[in-house]
């Protein structure tokens, strides 16, 4: 009985164990691939700019436990050393959390007059942290623009056309220089207000980078629901990291299965044969039970009982055990705890119950065809 009892407390849990990593496996291989980048892009939906109000609704449509990060980026081209350079407006400290990959030589910007710069960027422009350069936009100035805050000296007429130019510059610091080893690597990032005053123009952003946790068919749905919300931005997936995601959970949940179920077998045999042999030392008592006129039904009733009770002793403590095992893969794989789920331990137990009675049919089988005569004549 030992025996049997030590067979289903393991089988319990590993059946315990594997049922909470089954369910905590999204959320883990979720976090762990948002380190590759966002999984959801918004675009403009028409020709113009991104409405910042638009995103904050856009964002709003996934839960506080789904949204990792949220980074706006806004382009605009500028000269430095009369050499064209692109620039984009981040705010530095979100940009971390939809792209934690990004690598960062010497310090992150810590507010305006401070850029990060790529490291092709940088290669071109000769540049390295903490040196200091400046950026030149141009412009055409017409009634539209307020001028009262541009030096003359900014200001210039083409004299063929007549026009009124302005070469508009903006001092920066080098803070750092980031590594990607991708196409970020060619811009200058600076702060919103910077970009502002360097263009002389306040508008929206270009593109958002969103980063949510949850399967291909949740997120592809989030952005449906985004896309008819009639807003200034259209969702899209980002299909590399989300199929990817979508592609290794579903094949490490279905090996979590398989697993389950091949431990929920080797338990029953592993129980089927040892009451088996419980049945056939108590074979002589069985047949003198019998003699005395005892029931069918009532030899079974005995040691199914003695089986269901093992069962859910074993399940109760293979729940508790269970949630130690689980733990212990987690930190192991993906170096976070695991989420302890109190509803997986009744499955557990009726799971383990179940698997025990099943295991005692063939073994109480042959107890009720024990003949008595045999028996008690020692044969």
């Amino acid at each position: 009985m030992i025996v049997a009892l030590l067979a289903i407390v393991v089988g319990a849990t590993i059946l315990s164990g594997l049922e909470m990593i089954y369910y905590d496996v999204p959320r883990q291989m979720s976090a762990q691939f948002r380190s590759y980048g966002a999984n959801i892009i918004f675009t403009p939906s028409g020709d113009g700019d991104i409405n910042n109000d638009d995103i904050e609704k856009g964002v709003e449509v996934f839960g506080s436990d789904e949204l990792e990060g949220c980074t706006a980026y806004r382009y605009e081209n500028t000269k430095i050393h009369n050499m064209p350079q692109a620039l984009a407006a981040i705010d530095f400290e979100s940009v971390l959390k939809t792209s934690p990959y990004w690598h960062i030589g010497g310090d992150m910007p810590s507010g305006n007059g401070m850029a990060l710069v790529g490291a092709k960027a940088a290669e071109g422009l000769g540049l390295k942290s903490g040196d200091t350069f400046v950026c030149v936009n141009s412009f055409e100035v017409d009634e539209s623009v307020d001028t009262s805050d541009i030096p003359s000296y900014e200001m210039y007429t083409d004299p063929e056309s007549g026009e009124t130019y302005c070469d508009h510059e903006l001092e920066l610091v080098c803070s750092g220089i980031l590594e990607t080893g991708g196409s970020e690597e060619d811009y200058i990032y600076v702060t919103y207000d910077d970009i502002t005053a360097l263009t002389m123009n306040e508008r929206g952003c270009d593109i958002v980078e969103v980063s949510a946790a949850g399967m291909q068919e949740d997120l592809k749905a989030a952005a449906e629901k985004i896309n008819s919300m009639g807003l200034t931005i259209s969702a899209k997936l980002v299909k590399r990291v989300t199929a990817s995601e979508s592609t290794v959970l579903t094949k490490l949940q279905s090996l979590v299965f398989i697993v389950t179920f091949v431990v929920l077998v080797l338990t029953m045999i592993c129980v089927a044969t040892t009451m088996t042999a419980v049945i056939t030392e108590r074979r002589k008592e069985i047949g003198l039970r019998k003699a005395l006129g005892a029931l069918n039904s009532s030899i079974i009733g005995e040691f199914m009982s003695e089986g269901l009770v093992l069962g859910g002793i074993g399940g109760i403590l293979g729940s508790v055990l269970g949630y130690y095992f689980a733990q212990f893969v987690s930190m192991n794989v993906f170096s976070s705890s695991i989420t302890f789920r109190p509803l997986l331990i009744p499955i557990t137990i009726a799971a383990s119950v179940m698997v025990t009675g099943l295991a005692c049919l063939i073994p109480i089988k042959s107890a009720v065809d024990v003949d008595p005569a045999l028996v008690l004549k020692g044969e």
